[in-house]
């Protein structure tokens, strides 16, 4: 549960992997998917995403944009 809703577990994620979770997917999308790591994968933005991201540096960081409508 997010903490906007009262949810208090969290988990150290990278900066660039929790602004690209926020930008594609509501509060809500990412309660109904809870900690179901294969889940999060299967999105189809995420999995884009994380081919991307895979061969960048630990300390790579670039500005997120919000998913189209």
């Amino acid at each position: 549960m997010p903490k906007s809703r009262g949810g208090r577990d969290t988990v150290p994620i990278h900066p660039i992997c929790h602004a690209t979770l926020h930008a594609n997917l509501s509060n809500r999308a990412l309660a109904d998917i809870g900690w179901n790591v294969e889940r999060l994968r299967c999105q189809p933005d995420i999995a884009t995403f994380l081919r991307w991201i895979a061969g960048k540096p630990p300390d790579f960081h670039a500005p997120t944009r919000r998913a189209r409508p």
